[in-house]
């Protein structure tokens, strides 16, 4: 784990992780050559114009106009940084959806102090939830009755993904302002009550990792820690099967159950 998130930026499995990484760096050493910059500044400022006898203070600006280029440059960069490397990467990984029938469809639900993950079985169908049905047994309020929801599967705290295929999860909050962060996978998004937020990602390697919550979310926030788990295809298959309902065992009448007795 400590290789996965120790200094640095973590552990990149993420399809699109490299342009992120990318721009991250970028924007990290403008703002190092900044500081920089304007820290050389402000010491040749203090030096040049200090109090010393034989001099007036010199109030206007008119006689040094390098401060003025350089902001000048600095938001020309800036506006380079957004429209140049943001925008697209924002365009791609954001609002460009893939193909459902080609990808894997979840729903997590955030709440305090917990993510609720719900898959929708072999049928590719969510169930209905139903406020009045969530309870601690049942965290979403799914509606069991419901012809689509026989088979769906619900975990907590656990977040399992095949690899090489890209993911459509669907983030929804029961309570408070939640932020859903993946950092191997480069994914960070605010989950707010009343709103449905679909995000998608597609992870290149297999392995053991962690979900957070990137926003100070109550008293016990430290809790809102899962495990996101990558696998390859067949392995992810297994699981679903292992975690499908089983069918309620028959009801044998009390007679035919003395006589078989």
């Amino acid at each position: 784990m400590d290789k996965l998130y120790g200094y640095w930026l973590p552990a990149d499995i993420s399809a699109h992780g490299a342009p992120i990484d990318h721009l991250i760096w970028v924007i990290h050493i403008f703002m190092v050559v900044l500081f920089v910059g304007w820290l050389i500044f402000l010491i040749y400022s203090l030096i040049r114009f200090r109090a010393r006898p034989g001099h007036k203070a010199e109030y206007h600006t008119h006689h040094f106009k390098a401060t003025t280029y350089l902001e000048v440059f600095v938001a020309i960069f800036e506006a380079i940084l957004l429209v140049g490397f943001s925008f697209p990467i924002l365009q791609q990984v954001r609002n460009q959806m893939p193909d459902k029938a080609q990808s894997v469809e979840v729903r997590i639900v955030a709440e305090q102090f917990a993510w609720n993950i719900h898959y929708p079985g072999a049928d590719g169908k969510f169930g209905p939830s139903k406020l009045e049905l969530m309870g601690p047994a049942n965290p979403i309020g799914l509606d069991r009755t419901a012809p689509n929801a026989a088979d769906d599967i619900v975990s907590i705290n656990q977040l399992r993904i095949p690899v090489n295929k890209p993911v459509i999860a669907h983030l929804s909050s029961k309570d408070v302002i939640h932020s859903f962060s993946l950092p191997v996978m480069r994914v960070k998004q605010d989950v707010i009550p009343g709103q449905e937020i679909p995000v998608w990602f597609e992870a290149r390697k297999t392995g053991n990792f962690e979900i957070a919550c990137a926003q100070l979310c109550g008293l016990g926030h430290y809790r809102m820690r899962g495990f996101f788990t990558v696998q390859t295809a067949e392995e992810f298959n297994q699981w679903l099967i292992s975690q499908a309902p089983k069918p309620p065992a028959p009801v044998v009448p009390a007679a035919v159950a003395v006589a078989v007795s």
